[in-house]
């Protein structure tokens, strides 16, 4: 069955697009002499732009796990995850933008280490240049988005060629794919989230970051498609789709919570025990200006899906899943802002107009691009080797 974006749908992804635009102009408006107004509306632009770039990326990610591992369950879901994938061109555009104008502003004390004044007057960020400086930053960067976008460009054209002509070569040929590409993304997960993320806290390093980073996208991505896939079988498309599938998805983002927060505390533990000066700055500053907001994202993180998808009927439960999955959307948008904004703004940084407007805007963008996606191919993908496995799984 086709899908058609609904008049609803398309309501409220223009709605959110619009409402977001106007608080970002009420936002500049109230802001805009501040002295720290360019570093803010660049640094809510960097938080958000890459939230929703890591949605896309997520999906990305999973969709090769799926095709690596030759899972046989998800056929039927496929395409809501590819769908989720295909918002990776624009979460680039996005995301390029903010850091060529970043890059244009000379970090905008956004990134200390691309400022002349910080490089030869500090000897931590003078130490750091063979990695970090515009350059190479620059070609680093390039060469994430072209390979992830190669892939994604790979894996959907051999997804549609597949329902056209059948057979199994097209899945072997995704399957070797999507090896390859958990490889790469092995590697460019981390030193991508050290890039974007982690320098605006020059002086801090954790070997843990880009673990970290890529368990909040994985869950966040989860999230997405879960929620997607409820949005269709409530409008009656996916009719192949059972509570097993939700279920394998639910306990997915089950599952990945608690990664997430497995990482969260061994990172927070380690370098508070050592209690490492140059370590527990970047604490500090999050503990001590963000307390609320720090602890109370892991509260949410951690802890509601803990308590509320622990049972076999929540995962299976539509408004259950949903709600937990909007208050875990939530959480990681605050985890992304604290790791930006603090590290950027430190006291200075609040949650106002401009971040709250930022975030709706790229919301409605997203979930407008995510819809139009689901148009452009049968949500069944009917020649799917595993299609018939995928049809009857049940437990």
């Amino acid at each position: 069955m086709e899908f058609s974006i609904t008049k609803k749908a398309s309501n409220l992804s223009r709605g959110l697009f619009i409402i977001g635009l106007i608080s970002i102009i009420i936002g500049v408006a109230l802001n805009y002499d501040s002295e720290h107004f360019a570093t803010r509306l660049l640094g809510s632009g960097l938080a958000n732009a890459f939230f929703f770039f890591a949605l896309g990326l997520g999906a990305l990610f999973f969709l090769a796990l799926n095709y690596a591992t030759e899972a046989g369950w998800y056929a039927v879901v496929k395409r809501v995850i590819e769908s989720v994938a295909l918002y990776l061109p624009y979460g680039i555009g996005a995301l390029a933008l903010v850091l060529l104008t970043i890059s244009f502003m000379k970090g905008a004390h956004i990134y200390l280490w691309m400022d002349d004044h910080f490089i030869h007057t500090d000897k931590i960020i003078e130490g750091k240049t063979p990695y970090l400086n515009v350059v190479f930053f620059w070609i680093r960067t390039v060469v994430y988005f072209t390979v992830y976008l190669l892939f994604l460009r790979g894996f959907r054209k051999r997804s549609l060629l597949e329902d056209q002509e059948g057979g199994t070569s097209l899945h072997f040929a995704n399957y070797r794919k999507g090896a390859l590409f958990l490889v790469f993304f092995a590697v460019f997960s981390s030193t991508s989230a050290w890039d974007w993320i982690m320098s605006i806290d020059v002086h801090w390093f954790s070997t843990l970051f880009g673990w970290y980073t890529f368990a909040g996208m994985w869950v966040s991505a989860m999230v997405v498609i879960v929620l997607t896939t409820l949005y269709l079988k409530s409008l009656g498309y996916l009719e192949n789709v059972n509570d097993s599938h939700i279920h394998d998805i639910g306990k997915w983002v089950f599952a990945i919570s608690f990664l997430w927060s497995y990482l969260w505390f061994s990172q927070y533990m380690l370098i508070w025990y050592a209690n490492i000066g140059e370590e527990v700055a970047y604490y500090i500053m999050r503990t001590e200006h963000f307390k609320f907001l720090y602890f109370g994202m892991f509260f949410i993180n951690f802890v509601f899906p803990m308590l509320i998808l622990m049972s076999r009927d929540a995962k299976r439960n539509a408004g259950i899943l949903t709600f937990v999955g909007v208050v875990i959307l939530i959480g990681h948008w605050l985890d992304v802002y604290i790791m930006v904004s603090a590290g950027s703004l430190g006291p200075n940084a609040h949650i106002g107009f401009i971040e709250i407007g930022m975030a709706l805007l790229l919301a409605g963008l997203f979930i407008h691009v995510l819809l139009k996606n689901l148009t452009k191919a049968p949500l069944t993908p009917v020649n799917h080797p595993f299609l018939d496995e995928s049809v009857h799984h049940e437990f």
